[in-house]
């Protein structure tokens, strides 16, 4: 900067533009590490910061740079593998700037940027990843396939314990009510038997109070069963004391039921039609084994 005398016919003037400059690398084939070829280009952005050297030292720097960052660019990828060369391409800038540093500066050029723009594996190797990338797409889907197939399989499983517990629960209970009923019915059926055979045997005892009420004779003879039964609810139909002391069969209470089971309105009404009721004639008991 600042005002130069340039004498004419003895001196010349180059211009350099001192701003920061960009140029294409060329479409570079390479064969990376594992032996896969692939092709690959790039920018480069330098700035000249020495006119004279970049003048004197070289005779076309933005040639000369882009020659170098050519031959760096293949040697970057030939030491990395294919999938790294895809998917780490910020190494390759680093490495391509960091080999291209030391020969520019001494041609008063700064490298102050490198990137890669594509890496293109061959059509064979495109295939190829295309096949491994469908075959890879077909294993997960049929693990979670599998997965989904076990999960579903447990939960219909977990499904069909509970229904089973709930059914046993159910069959258990209904056996239980099952059993409880029997068990009332046949308690049931059994009071009923017992009631039927006792009425029977009031019923016969009370005909044949009936027919010995109508005999002469002056002496009773009453059913053993009828006079057991009667002692369940008194101590005696005859018993008590031989003057007469002991407990009349009005005295003796009974609820409905056992009243409509023993007849007792039929007794009753058959001791009043007899005035002593079963006694015989002089007083004692008439009652014979």
């Amino acid at each position: 900067p600042g005002i130069h005398l340039v004498p004419p016919f003895v001196s010349r003037t180059y211009r350099f533009d001192m701003r920061t400059q960009t140029f294409d690398v060329p479409r570079q084939e390479a064969i990376t590490r594992d032996n896969s070829p692939v092709t690959a280009d790039a920018v480069v952005y330098i700035k000249v910061m020495d006119a004279k050297r970049a003048f004197l030292e070289v005779e076309n720097y933005q040639r000369a740079v882009s020659n170098l960052a050519q031959t760096t660019l293949r040697a970057a990828i030939g030491d990395m593998q294919l999938d790294d060369t895809l998917s780490r391409r910020d190494r390759i800038n680093e490495k391509i700037r960091r080999e291209l540093e030391g020969p520019t500066d001494e041609w008063g050029i700064r490298v102050e940027a490198v990137e890669v723009r594509e890496v293109t594996p061959s059509k064979g190797v495109t295939s190829a990843m295309e096949q491994q990338t469908a075959a890879e797409r077909r294993r997960r889907a049929m693990i979670l396939e599998a997965q989904g197939e076990r999960r579903s399989a447990i939960e219909r499983a977990e499904g069909d314990k509970q229904s089973n517990i709930v059914r046993a629960q159910g069959e258990k209970q209904s056996q239980i009510l099952e059993a409880q009923g029997d068990a009332i019915s046949t308690v049931l059926r059994s009071r009923a038997a017992e009631s039927m055979g006792e009425r029977a045997v009031v019923e016969r005892g009370m005909e044949s109070l009936e027919e010995i009420g109508t005999s002469p004779s002056t002496t009773y003879v009453l059913p053993q069963e009828l006079t057991s039964l009667l002692g369940r609810y008194g101590k005696h139909l005859s018993g008590g004391d031989a003057d007469g002391a002991g407990p009349e069969l009005e005295s003796l209470e009974f609820d409905d039921e056992t009243r409509e089971l023993l007849g007792i309105d039929a007794i009753e009404e058959l001791a009043a039609g007899n005035g002593a009721g079963v006694l015989g004639a002089d007083g004692t008991n008439g009652t014979e084994e």
